[in-house]
């Protein structure tokens, strides 16, 4: 039986508040630890705020790593620049390394949401490119590139991959390619603000990714205020195989507020074993780029 513990978190981050930000992120990843779990993922743009607007403009926000990534696969979100362009990311570290960085691409830009003001979207799907790290990281890590754009983690027992806030809304989201890929894991960090109704529509919208394809999905979001107009709600939750495992609270007053649960790959592999409509398009799947992590 392949058991994994898996945490995801709400946190209550401030616009541009990094040093309490970087505390919050420490804390939820200590409390990962704690509880046993191998994967923490933390919502969008936790580093900064998401609230940030045309500071993301600015150039000093920068990713600190030290012993707390240590044993744990840590989803931290933050914006990365890449030659020209400003990229909103999930940067996955493990070991104090960097693994890969892997960038939106589908950008929240109606409603509440203003995406496209302060970011691009990742528009190549083919190969991983080659992201030079800053020389102060570089030299701090021994690590002088990482692996950037859409792909997956491949472990030695299962798949890894994250899906970024819109894209799970959008027309072809990318768990649907991933799961046919075998990536058993996918990991959502969102900044999803307070709306009547719209967690009924999230929760449905995590249900159905993993209902007819099998996975393990997570969900992280910032709560509170960050110091804008918008209202994140929390609501941090697990779902396995359409089935909600563990779940958040939606106002909670918490700074960090972590949700661990332990999940069965091989209750995914069977359910996707059990679907002969997904055997046969796995068979003729669109291969997407991984990185293996032995």
């Amino acid at each position: 039986m392949r058991l994994l513990k898996v945490a995801t978190c709400n946190l209550n981050q401030w616009a541009m508040d990094f040093e309490c930000n970087m505390s919050n992120i420490k804390a939820s990843i200590v409390q990962a630890k704690a509880a046993g779990a191998a994967i923490r993922l933390g919502p969008e743009l936790e580093v900064t705020g998401y609230g940030c607007e045309d500071h993301f403009l600015e150039l000093d926000t920068e990713l600190l790593l030290g012993d707390w990534t240590n044993d744990i696969l840590c989803s931290i979100g933050m914006p990365v620049i890449k030659g020209a362009e400003r990229y909103n990311c999930q940067v996955l570290c493990m070991n104090k390394r960097i693994i890969m960085i892997r960038p939106k691409m589908c950008l929240a830009n109606d409603g509440n949401y203003r995406e496209l003001r302060w970011f691009t979207a990742w528009k190549q799907r083919g190969e991983l490119e080659e992201f030079h790290l800053p020389i102060e990281i570089s030299e701090a890590l021994s690590q002088e590139s990482v692996p950037f754009g859409y792909g997956y983690i491949q472990f030695i027992d299962t798949a890894v991959a994250a899906e970024v806030c819109e894209e799970l809304f959008s027309p072809v989201p990318p768990h649907a390619e991933l799961a046919l890929n075998g990536v058993e894991v996918f990991m959502n960090a969102s900044g999803s603000h307070h709306q009547l109704r719209k967690l009924d529509i999230r929760l449905n919208a995590f249900m159905g990714a993993t209902h007819a394809r099998g996975g393990v999905y997570m969900y992280s979001n910032q709560q509170g205020c960050d110091g804008g107009r918008l209202y994140y709600d929390g609501c941090a939750c697990i779902v396995v195989n359409g089935d909600v495992v563990a779940q958040g609270s939606q106002f909670s007053l918490k700074d960090v507020e972590v949700i661990t649960s332990q999940v069965d790959l091989d209750a995914v592999a069977s359910l996707r074993g059990s679907i002969s409509s997904f055997q046969e398009q796995a068979s003729c799947k669109v291969k997407v780029s991984s990185v293996y992590v032995p």
